[in-house]
Formats: C-alpha cells, structure tokens, sequence
C-alpha cells in the first residue's frame, strides 16, 4: 500500500475526517505539493453518502488557504517585494501587471484555479496587487467549486473510475471549463459596453 493510500485510509477511519480533509485542503492551497483530488476521491467513494459534505468541506479549506495565501502576498509585498523591486528596477513592469491583473484578476484566477497549475500563483498575485478581497473570493469559490463538487459529481456517476478518469481529462476539462467561462465573461463585457 502506497504511503498515500496509507495515509488515506487512517483519515477515513478517524472521527476527525472531515476536519483533517479541510486542514489538508488549505495546506494543498497554500504549500503542499500533493493534490487533494488524491484523497478526496478515495474519501468520496468509501462514504458515498457524504461526497457533497466532502466537496463542501474541501472548498473550504481552500478557501481559508486562499485567504492565507492572499494574505501573505498583500503583507509581504510591502517589506519584501517592493525593495526587490526597486533593486531590481522593474516597478514600471510591476505597475503594467498590476494593471492587466486588475482589469483581468477575475478571470486569470479561474484560469488557474480549475486547472492542474499550482494555484499559490493566484494567490500571491492577486495578494500582491491588492486585488478585490470580494471578487478573489467569488473566483476561488466558482473555480475550485466547479473542480471540487464536479469530482464529487464524477463520483457519484460513475464511482471507482473517478480517480483514473480525472487524472486522465483534468487538464482537458479544465480548459474547456475555462473557454466556458472566459466566453461567458466576454460576452458580459459586450453587453455592458
């Protein structure tokens, strides 16, 4: 047995779970290398009657992570980042990304966040430029929702091919998820131009 199926089966049989499912999935967030689609599909299927409490509980801990993660970026930036930047002369291309991730923020952050690209990007950046606090969460919340309750929906379809089938179509997926949305957010430019 694999020390992640090891580790998997003793959060399945701890009375703390859930609790520990939501710890992890805000460390994944942050700092853990391991996606928490490893663990949550494996919980999913050994409690199929809690999927949706686990997605649930799952994106919470995201979010929390994402909070930390947006935290860190806005805070240190200030008594780190903007001497490296003065340092390194580069606060005019510091000043252009902030702008383009100001006008576009929302959609970069679903972009990665229902993709397979480590999401502490987002979070840093959109800590860092001070982003909207409402709008990240809104993006945290649609992107990894969708990844999150859609596993769970993966689950519940068609049970122990789950796993194997998200590793095989995420990346595929997720940029279909992404086209939707990126299209979605397009057109409601238009129409409010």
């Amino acid at each position: 047995m694999s020390r992640t199926a090891a580790w998997t089966q003793r959060l399945l049989d701890s009375p703390h779970g859930l609790a520990w499912l939501g710890v992890l999935s805000a460390l994944e967030t942050i700092i853990l290398p391991i996606p928490i689609e490893l663990i949550m599909v494996p919980y999913m299927l050994a409690r199929p009657r809690r999927l949706w409490l686990i997605a649930g509980v799952t994106l919470l801990g995201c979010v929390v992570g994402s909070l930390i993660g947006y935290t860190v970026g806005f805070f240190l930036f200030d008594s780190i980042g903007q001497p490296l930047l003065e340092w390194m002369n580069a606060q005019d291309a510091y000043d252009s990304f902030e702008k383009k991730f100001d006008d576009n923020g929302f959609l970069a952050i679903l972009a990665i966040g229902v993709t397979p690209v480590p999401f502490q990007v987002a979070l840093l950046a959109a800590g860092i430029a001070g982003y909207s606090m409402p709008l990240f969460l809104a993006a945290v919340g649609i992107a990894r929702g969708l990844r999150y309750f859609g596993l769970a929906l993966l689950v519940w379809l068609v049970g122990e091919r789950a796993l194997a089938l998200w590793r095989r179509h995420a990346v595929a997926t997720g940029f279909a998820v992404l086209l939707i949305i990126g299209a979605i957010f397009v057109a409601m430019k238009f129409m409010t131009a």
